[in-house]
């Protein structure tokens, strides 16, 4: 299974576009497309967006989320497909404090850094804020690699304590 846990990382890591789903007011699901940056060990996900997306304000109601990243470049209808799915919880970041999680998601996007720089959301002075997803379970769908079982969970690695 550890080969299974590396190929999970790479298909995230190499990803660029999370499809998020969030919980709406009814308990509907809401999904939406976010550019994101990871990091393991522990497993997290994060992205930027502006606090009055709807996908926002839902998961400030209710921080429960799912999501998938393909991991593969769409070509035709029989190609293998690669990907991740994920579960977790989502949440707004404080506006100070969160240097690393700055630096992580800057690092993979450089021209955001300047809607997300420190100095920027300490003072209030730009409209997007960062979030972050505790990702609680993961979900590695690989034909390529697994092609008589395809569908493999994979343990998320919380924060250590």
């Amino acid at each position: 299974m550890e080969d299974a846990r590396k190929l999970l990382e790479e298909y995230v890591s190499s990803g660029k576009v999370i499809q998020l789903a969030t919980l709406d007011p009814t308990g509907a699901p809401v999904v939406c497309n976010l550019w994101f940056a990871s990091e393991f060990e522990p497993d997290r996900i994060w992205f930027m967006s502006r606090p009055n997306r709807e996908h926002c304000a839902n998961l400030r109601a209710d921080p429960r989320v799912a999501g998938s990243i393909l991991a593969i470049e769409l070509e035709g209808i029989e190609q293998d497909v690669r990907g991740v799915t994920f579960a977790g919880e989502a949440r707004e970041l404080p506006t100070v404090g969160i240097d690393e999680q700055i630096a992580g998601y800057a690092g993979r996007w450089p021209e955001a850094a300047d809607a997300i720089a420190p100095e920027a959301l300490a003072a209030g002075a730009t409209p997007h804020r960062l979030y972050e997803i505790a990702v609680a379970r993961w979900v590695l769908f690989d034909e390529l690699n697994y092609p008589t079982h395809p569908r493999l969970e994979i343990a998320a690695r919380p924060e250590r304590r």
